[in-house]
């Protein structure tokens, strides 16, 4: 299974993501968490430390790989043979295996299409088996729908806070899901804080396509402070998206 965790920028797709490959590790499936976005933060919130994360290049970044398995120049393979690379270049963190695609071209740099060739390629040769889980923590908004880096998965998850611009910009990202054909797309609310925006939550969204709300926890934002904490990494942050988590799994 493939699942992309999408959202307006803030909401908390990397805490989900995170969760969701805990969740899955526990269970005993061989988890791919695949950081693909350039602002995020899987890795420390999977429990990599500082130190290792530095030493990871992003795969979108090896040129010369990329080039060599790609092709350069003005005409690049669409499939090229990336079988091997999420074990190659991954970090294995309980049960884990933390890969990061992400990267930021400096201002006036060309554009991105040879490696997000090559990072679709990547998505699509990680799923082996039943027992096999690729979690895709998207970069914010609907870039990463519009360069087609989402497409093949098997499940969008689209998180919102109770907010018009937060459900607006979900309920574009759910059209471009859709256009990409993207078998199911489901949503999560948030950091919902009072029951306003509980109820906020509710109409817009249906019973069907929502999940479960999450309520605002202190915890996790201590920890994205990266504040002390009592439990483990592998222990998971919040019951209350762990419950709405068991039902992606089934």
């Amino acid at each position: 299974m493939k699942i992309a965790v999408s959202g307006k920028g803030g909401v908390g797709k990397t805490t989900v993501s995170a969760n969701l490959a805990k969740l899955f590790a526990s269970r005993g499936y061989n988890v791919y968490a695949v950081d693909a976005d350039p602002d995020s933060s899987l890795g420390l919130a999977l429990g990599i430390s500082e130190d290792q994360l530095a030493r990871i290049k992003p795969v979108i970044e090896m040129r010369d790989l990329i080039g060599d398995m790609a092709g350069d120049g003005a005409f690049y393979t669409l499939n090229p043979l990336v079988n091997d690379i999420a074990d190659r270049f991954s970090i294995r963190k309980d049960g884990i295996k933390f890969l990061r695609m992400g990267g930021i071209k400096q201002g006036g740099s060309n554009c991105y299409c040879r490696e997000n060739t090559f990072l679709r390629a990547i998505v699509n040769s990680l799923l082996l088996d039943t027992r096999d889980v690729v979690i895709l923590d998207m970069g914010a908004g609907i870039e990463h729908l519009t360069r087609g880096t989402s497409q093949g998965v098997d499940l969008m998850l689209i998180v919102t806070e109770a907010s018009k611009s937060s459900v607006q910009t979900a309920r574009i990202v759910e059209n471009l899901a859709e256009d990409l054909k993207v078998k199911k797309v489901r949503f999560i609310a948030n950091k919902v804080r009072t029951e306003k925006e509980e109820a906020f939550i509710q109409e817009s969204f249906n019973k069907q396509e929502l999940l479960g709300v999450v309520h605002y926890d202190e915890a996790i934002s201590e920890k994205a402070m990266g504040l002390p904490q009592d439990s483990g990494n592998r222990q998971l942050d919040n019951k209350e998206l762990e419950e709405i988590l068991t039902k992606v799994i089934g």
